[in-house]
C-alpha cells in the first residue's frame, strides 16, 4: 500500500500541549503526530514541557515548538505564559496531551480537545469541549462518564511505516539466536516480570527488554532469581525501536495495564508475530483476528506456551505477520490516521468559526 501523505484541502493552525515525560509511548506519538502534520501543511505548534531532546528532534523535522514549565499545583506562572503564547499565535484548534496540560489551559477563544491514552480524571479536561480517545474502549467509556456522545472522538495512533527498514540485531543478541523483543517503561503496568518469568519456559530463548523506569533493579533480580539472567538482556530506552523489530522473532506485550498498546501497533507495521496479554488496548486490536495472538493477563505459563506456539509453528508466525501488516495498512498507517485527524479538526475549526 502506498504511504503517499496528501495535503490538507485547508491547512490549520494547531496548537498541541504537552507536560510529558522524558520517554514513553503518549510522548513518542505526540513527537510523531506533531511532525506528521507539520510535513503535511498545517501550521503546527508544539508547547511542551522543557526538554532539550524532545524540542531538537521536533525543531529539526521543521515544528516550532516553545517549552514552558508545567510545574506542581504551585505553578502559577506556567498558564499566563500558555496564555500570552497562544494569543499570540492565534490557534484555531488547541489539543491538550493528558491531564495537566488540560488542567493548566488557559480559556480563550480557541476550541480546545483533551486526547486520552488511558482512563484519566475527567475533571481535569473541564475546559475542553470535546474529547479524544486512542482506542474505542476509551472512547466508550469517555460516554459512560458522562460527556456528550457526538463531542467524543476515536482516532487511533499511527506508527512509523517500518517496511523498508532494515533489521539490525541488538548487539546484546549473537547471530543466530532466536530472540523476542519487549518495549515500554520498566513498570509495574507492563508486567515484564510475568514475561521474565515466563521465560523458564522458553529455553534458548533470548528476550530484550528495551526500556527503563523505577523496576529496574527489581526485573534484574528476578532474571537472576529464574535463572534466567543470561538471557534476559535490559539496555535501556530505545529512541527508534524499528531496525530492532525488523530482527526480532517476535513482540511480546505482556502489560497488565494498557489503554492501546503502540507497541502492537509498531509490530504490525513491522510484519512480525504478535503476543499480547488480554487486556484493554491490545484485545481490542487483535481480539477475534489471526492478527496476533493473546493470553490470560498475569500468566507466565501461558505466556511461555503462546510464545513457544509461535515460535515451533512457522507457518502461524508468518500467517500473523502477513495478516498484521495488512491490518496496520488499513487501520494505523500515516496516512489513513492523519486522514481521520485532518477531519476532526477542520469539524472543530469550522463549528467554532460558525459560533461567532
Amino acid at each position: 500500500m502506498s504511504q503517499t501523505r496528501l495535503l490538507p484541502s485547508s491547512p490549520l493552525r494547531i496548537a498541541h500541549v504537552m507536560a510529558g515525560a522524558p520517554s514513553g509511548g503518549a510522548e513518542l506519538f505526540y513527537e510523531r503526530l506533531c511532525m506528521a502534520q507539520h510535513e503535511s501543511g498545517h501550521d503546527v505548534r508544539a508547547i511542551l514541557r522543557r526538554d532539550p531532546a524532545r524540542e531538537a528532534r521536533l525543531t529539526a523535522k521543521g515544528v516550532r515548538t516553545e517549552a514552558l514549565r508545567f510545574g506542581g499545583r504551585l505553578d502559577f506562572m506556567t498558564t499566563p505564559r500558555l496564555r500570552r503564547s497562544l494569543t499570540q499565535f492565534a490557534p484555531q484548534v488547541v489539543i491538550a496531551w493528558m491531564s495537566r496540560a488540560a488542567r493548566m489551559l488557559p480559556k480563550g477563544p480557541w476550541p480546545m480537545a483533551g486526547r486520552l491514552g488511558g482512563y484519566y480524571d475527567l475533571a481535569n479536561y473541564q475546559r475542553c469541549s470535546d474529547l479524544i480517545g486512542n482506542t474505542r474502549g476509551l472512547a466508550s467509556w469517555m460516554i459512560a462518564e458522562g460527556w456528550p456522545a457526538d463531542h467524543v472522538h476515536y482516532l487511533p495512533n499511527f506508527a512509523t511505516d517500518l517496511a523498508g527498514v532494515a533489521p539490525e540485531r541488538p548487539s546484546c543478541v549473537a547471530e543466530g539466536q532466536k530472540f523476542l523483543l519487549a518495549l515500554g517503561r520498566l513498570h509495574r503496568n507492563k508486567a515484564f516480570d510475568v514475561l521474565i518469568r515466563a521465560m523458564k519456559g522458553l529455553p534458548g530463548i533470548h528476550l530484550v527488554i528495551a526500556g527503563e523506569g523505577p523496576e529496574r533493579e527489581a526485573l534484574t533480580a528476578l532474571a537472576a532469581g529464574e535463572g534466567v539472567s543470561d538471557r534476559v538482556h535490559m539496555p535501556g530506552w530505545v529512541q527508534d525501536s524499528g531496525a530492532w523489530l525488523k530482527a526480532c522473532d517476535l513482540l511480546v506485550c505482556p502489560s497488565r495495564i494498557e489503554p492501546l498498546g503502540n507497541v502492537v501497533i509498531e509490530a504490525l507495521s513491522a510484519a512480525r508475530p504478535v503476543v499480547a496479554s488480554a487486556i484493554q488496548g491490545p484485545e481490542e486490536v487483535l481480539s477475534g483476528t489471526e492478527d496476533g495472538l493473546l493470553s490470560p493477563v498475569e500468566d507466565p505459563q501461558a505466556l511461555a506456551e503462546a510464545i513457544g506456539r509461535v515460535l515451533e509453528t512457522p507457518e502461524l508466525a508468518t500467517r500473523l505477520a502477513h495478516n498484521g501488516r495488512l491490518r496496520f495498512e488499513r487501520e494505523f498507517s500515516a496516512p489513513t490516521v492523519l486522514a481521520r485527524w485532518d477531519e476532526f479538526l477542520s469539524a472543530m475549526a469550522a463549528r467554532q468559526s460558525g459560533a461567532r
